[in-house]
């Protein structure tokens, strides 16, 4: 099998996502002390936090459409700039040495927004650089880099808000923008445009390719599931983890633990040929019931720890193979949409999880939201395998994208050929 890295439009894409990854993932650490020792307040960074989610869950689908209609590279190279921009702005406030609020939340409100249009461009950009024989490779070496990056990228930050101040965690994030679009701006990306229509009919025809499809419509389901679960056992965890487990470090070792089961899931993914591979992934996801069922019976740490290192080798096999299926089966000129949908169902359900958890536990005790949680996912992912197009979903799928187009090849409003 071809390597992507061997192509250079690829290998300068792979680079510069991986900068910035890295720098992305230095962010919450560094977002979260900066805000809080400028205000005191716990609910000042929930503020900022939430003018960072909100317009990026209105915006994903006009996003989608932006990335289909218009080159994928254009879009990130501009959202790259943007992104960049807002990053240094926030680190001027905090070097600055007297930060204000209403700065930074406007800031990452434009930042969040900018994310909103370059989140569906992934899978473009991958597929208009790559052929389809190299897509299994190319979304694995992704799913690397994500990995490693949440890995490496929370240390670097403890490294540069102990070392010169949170402050450089956000020039390091903007430099990583502007080597992207530097990166970006090198390359040249294959591009089918779509016919310029009413925005609706665009959306609409997104939401059509999603419809059509009973194992992508289901599968996100349960990946929404899955994120809604997520949410509720980063909420409650930490405190069981402190009261019951043995304190801070065992929380500590439960992340970084799950960031390690990850790096390895994705590395699997980059091996792995599975003959169902929709099935594989959706149960290999299956296992975050663990975690949850462990947390919800205060299981030894150990125990506890291990099993989330499992969930997390889940999450990391899924994404690349996912993201692989989804290319080769969705046509080339509704890939951003389809997977604006995708983001925005597994964005809209943390909220849900994080809004929900402290309420459920507060009235009947963590025990039980952590429990309900598990059974959702378990149900969830687990039941993607009773949906005949999800067992159906083999090797045997067509290939419409990663490659030079046919226009015959774009036949839309059908499923996958059974």
């Amino acid at each position: 099998m071809a390597h992507p890295l061997r192509t250079r439009a690829f290998r300068l894409l792979f680079l510069g996502r991986t900068l910035s990854l890295l720098g992305d993932s230095a962010i919450p650490a560094a977002l979260a002390l900066a805000v809080y020792e400028a205000t005191g307040s716990t609910g000042a960074l929930a503020l900022v936090l939430g003018c960072a989610m909100l317009p990026r869950l209105l915006l994903l689908p006009l996003g989608g459409v932006f990335g289909d209609r218009f080159n994928a590279r254009t879009v990130a190279l501009t959202t790259d700039v943007v992104r960049g921009l807002t990053q240094l702005l926030v680190a001027a406030e905090l070097l600055g040495g007297e930060p204000r609020l209403w700065h930074i939340a406007v800031a990452e409100a434009v930042g969040g927004a900018a994310g909103a249009f370059a989140m569906p461009t992934v899978s473009p950009l991958i597929t208009g650089t790559v052929t389809k024989d190299e897509l299994p490779k190319a979304n694995a070496l992704m799913g690397v880099a994500q990995s490693a990056t949440r890995l490496g990228g929370p240390a670097l930050a403890g490294v540069l808000i102990y070392a010169v101040g949170p402050g450089w965690a956000f020039v390091l994030d903007g430099a990583s923008f502007a080597v992207s679009a530097l990166l970006l701006a090198a390359i040249r990306v294959r591009h089918l445009p779509i016919p310029r229509r009413p925005l609706v009919a665009d959306l609409k025809e997104g939401w059509s390719e999603v419809r059509s499809r009973d194992w992508y419509w289901t599968s996100l389901v349960a990946h929404a599931a899955w994120n809604g679960a997520a949410a509720v056992l980063m909420t409650l965890g930490p405190a069981i983890a402190v009261r019951e487990l043995g304190g801070q470090g065992t929380w500590v070792v439960l992340l970084q633990t799950g960031a390690v089961g990850l790096l390895l899931g994705s590395i699997a993914a980059g091996r792995a040929r599975p003959r169902r591979p929709v099935l594989m992934a959706n149960l290999g996801l299956a296992t975050y019931v663990l975690p949850l069922a462990l947390l919800a019976l205060s299981a030894p740490a150990p125990l506890t720890i291990a099993a989330y290192g499992i969930a997390q080798a889940g999450l990391g096999f899924l994404s690349p193979i996912w993201e692989t299926s989804v290319q080769r089966a969705i046509p080339a000129h509704t890939l951003a949409r389809v997977t604006s949908y995708d983001w925005l169902l597994s964005l809209a359900a943390m909220p849900v999880g994080y809004a929900l958890a402290p309420l459920a536990a507060a009235a009947w005790g963590p025990a039980v939201p952590l429990a309900v949680a598990a059974v959702v996912v378990g149900a969830a992912c687990l039941g993607t395998a009773a949906v005949p197009g999800v067992r159906r979903f083999g090797s045997a799928e067509p290939t419409v994208s990663g490659g030079p187009y046919r226009q015959e090849e774009l036949s839309s409003g059908r499923g996958p050929a059974r």
